[in-house]
This record gives C-alpha cells, structure tokens and sequence, in this order.
C-alpha cells in the first residue's frame, strides 16, 4: 500500500512542477519558441505514461476486494460511469479537444500569452468539469478493491490540492475576470438551481 501511496505522490509532483509556470518559463526560454508549441503535447505523453507503473502496481500488489456491486444496481453504476465519461467529453470538446491535447498548438501556434478562458457550456454550472467527471467515474467503479481505493484517495486528494494551485495560475493569467468567475461558479460541485 505504502508503495501506491508514494507512487501517485511522486506522480502528483513530477505532474504539477511539469504544469508549473516557472517551468513552462524556464523551458520556454532554454528551448526557444520553436519548441514552445510542442509542450503541452509532451507534457500529456509524459503524464500519461507516466501513470502507468501506478496502474501496473494497482494490479500487481497483494490486494483485497471490498465490494462487487451485482445486478441490477450494477448496470446503473456503468450507466452513470458512462455519463460520467460523456461529461469529461464534452468538457474537453468545450474547450478544445485539440488544445488540451497539445496539437492545435502544433498546427496553428498562438501567440505567448494568448490563452482562452472558457466560461460557457459546463463550464457555466462548475469551473473544472473535468475533474469532477473524471473523478464520478472512477468513485463509480461497480468493484473496489484496497489498492483501487488507495489510488482513488491518493488522486482525489491530488485532484483537489492541484485545482487550488491551477486556480492561482489562472488567476495570474486572466485576472479580475477568473477572480469573478471564481465567486460567481462552484470549483467541482454545481449548484443546482430550481
């Protein structure tokens, strides 16, 4: 367990100095601007890879189920994972499936500093839909087990210590605009309004 633990902490680590923008700056100014445009693209490779010797340990390392939900609830749980999938799609096509990737960046570079907020679709109802979906979908799983509750821990913990820091970067970025956004929109959980 103790290895679990350590590995999403190395991995949460590695991951938020990589998105930091001293980083980026640092990067920025070794490498030049050519290579700017290809960061984002490697920083999603890199993170992606990178969280798979946690899923291989998730797997490999002694373990124990809890539960095992059975039929029918079952099939409403991979219904509501399946939105909960659909939900991290949308807020990705909302705010460009291709920018969040890394490519556009790559096929059609914008100038330093020419970010985009966006502030509509999901983005209306929460200021991270993303992390909210994703993070429905893995405390959805029909079947928890010791280590998938550990690493499930591990990153919701991750998940939220990091939307604090990424809240103050976008703040630096965009200003009196995220700071209004902020106290007008819920970070993860919407309000529901009748």
């Amino acid at each position: 367990m103790i290895w679990l633990i350590l590995s999403v902490v190395i991995w949460g680590l590695v991951h938020s100095v990589m998105a930091s923008l001293k980083v980026k700056a640092t990067l920025d100014n070794l490498l030049g601007a050519k290579l700017r445009h290809f960061y984002r693209l490697f920083y999603n490779i890199f993170s992606t890879f990178s969280f798979i010797p946690i899923l291989w340990l998730m797997r490999n390392l002694p373990d124990r189920t809890l539960y095992q939900i059975p039929s029918p609830w079952l099939t409403l749980l991979l219904l509501a994972q399946g939105l909960a999938a659909f939900g991290v799609l949308v807020g990705l096509y909302q705010t460009d499936l291709w920018e969040f990737v890394g490519l556009r960046q790559i096929i059609s570079p914008r100038a330093k500093g020419e970010s985009r907020l966006v502030l509509s679709g999901l983005y209306r109802y929460m200021r991270h839909p993303l992390y909210t979906f994703g993070l429905l979908f893995i405390w959805l799983s029909p079947v928890m087990t010791v280590n998938m509750l550990v690493v499930f821990i591990a990153s919701t913990i991750y998940i939220v210590i990091g939307a604090y820091f990424e809240e103050r970067k976008l703040l630096r970025e965009f200003g009196e605009i995220y700071a209004e956004y902020q106290s007008n929109t819920p970070m993860l959980i919407p309000k529901i309004r009748f």
